[in-house]
């Protein structure tokens, strides 16, 4: 199976999970979404990860986007690893984690490396536009845990970016200022953006988020 790029669709799969039977578009519904992997259960990282996840659920669904997981692992054992997951983390995991024991998902999404390991996912993430269209893929090694303030900026940037004409700048958060695109020249985009567009260079113009 070939790499997910940027821009593709989003394979859609029907999947058992900690939360029953679904359909991935149908989870997803005209959202965005938020999939990714996890080695196996009851591992240290992923423990950590997916109660992280969890307290930050609020957070994604405020914008919209639903999160699932996936493991290699079957839903029972998912169930039970969830009870430890909300006893260490002090929190409930509250969005579904698909048991991909026949490595259904995973060889879809490309998820299995081989040369890393040639059984257990790596840790894998898509952000998924309503369109279904893939926005952003990270790929991490099984021994670093994700951050997922990261993942909220890049949610944030994703959204301002598909319904205005900018792009945002290097470590940027919500609410700092942004790039106008290149494409729009000064005069227009002094029409365009009224708060103000600050001319750099003339390929770098910076105005105030239009979205704050």
């Amino acid at each position: 199976m070939a790499a997910i790029r940027l821009g593709d669709v989003a394979p859609n799969f029907d999947a058992e999970t900690s939360m029953g039977p679904l359909n991935f578009y149908d989870y997803l519904g005209d959202g965005w979404g938020i999939l990714f992997s996890h080695p196996a259960d009851f591992t240290p990282v992923c423990t950590t990860e997916l109660g992280t996840a969890a307290k930050f659920k609020d957070e994604f669904a405020k914008r919209n986007v639903k999160m699932i997981a996936l493991s290699v692992d079957g839903a029972e054992s998912h169930k039970a690893w969830i009870k430890d997951i909300d006893e260490t983390q002090h929190t409930t995991v509250n969005f579904p984690i698909i048991a991909d024991e026949d490595r259904k998902v995973s060889d879809l999404y490309d998820m299995i490396h081989p040369n890393a390991d040639d059984t257990l996912t790596v840790r894998s993430v898509f952000i998924i536009a309503p369109d279904k269209t893939v926005k952003l893929t990270l790929t991490y090694p099984a021994s670093t845990g994700r951050n997922f303030y990261e993942l909220l900026r890049v949610v944030d940037s994703l959204q301002l970016t598909a319904y205005h004409k900018v792009a945002t700048p290097a470590n940027w958060e919500h609410g700092q200022d942004v790039v106008v695109s290149p494409a729009i020249p000064t005069e227009e985009a002094k029409e365009m953006f009224t708060q103000g567009v600050e001319e750099i260079k003339p390929y770098l113009r910076m105005t105030p988020d239009p979205s704050a």
